[in-house]
């Protein structure tokens, strides 16, 4: 059975799509899913499955759509896959302060103008880099005045995509291992 980790977007962030971890947790693990954890309370999942990572993905999706009456999208990635994005990190003086460190996770390859669309909404302190299903931004006055942060938060990319600061990502990483 396959570790990973399905990252939901948009749950318990304000008072919308409210979903207790502890009830998705007994949800999950009633329909079969192995070792389910949670880290935090904004959707990030832990669980081993027989289905490929996608299919846990959406059969999650469908069982919160099922349980809650929430259309919720999900970003699915294997303990591999994390590990790849920690070892590409290429903002590695950005991971000093993680919680101005994110990582937008996609579901598939952005399109080819994103980088255009991105710098065109930095800052000039701001740095961005889109690698593969991946775009890492750093925030170096926080995320909360950022249109950087904004559309990296918003729904242009086409795709479902859903963002971690750097703490979360390198937890899901420890918390994927076998």
């Amino acid at each position: 059975m396959a570790r990973c980790a399905i990252l939901l977007r948009g749950i318990n962030i304000g008072p919308n799509n409210r979903i207790p971890m502890a009830e998705l947790r007994s949800l999950l693990t009633q329909d079969g899913f192995g070792e389910v954890a949670t880290y935090l309370q904004s959707g990030n999942v832990l669980l081993s499955s027989s289905l490929s990572p996608e299919a846990a993905a959406r059969r999650c999706e469908h069982l919160i759509a099922e349980g809650y009456g929430l259309e919720i999208r999900s970003v699915v990635r294997t303990h591999l896959e994390l590990e790849a994005v920690v070892r590409a990190n290429p903002l590695p003086e950005a991971a000093a302060d993680p919680k101005r460190y994110q990582v937008t996770f996609l579901e598939s390859a952005p399109a080819p103008d994103i980088a255009a669309r991105l710098a065109a909404a930095a800052t000039p302190e701001e740095r961005f880099a889109v690698i593969g299903r991946e775009i890492y931004a750093w925030h170096p006055e926080g995320i909360a005045r950022s249109r950087l942060a904004t559309l990296l938060a918003g729904r242009g990319f086409k795709v479902a995509a859903t963002a971690r600061n750097w703490i979360t990502v390198t937890a899901l990483l420890s918390m994927t291992a076998a």
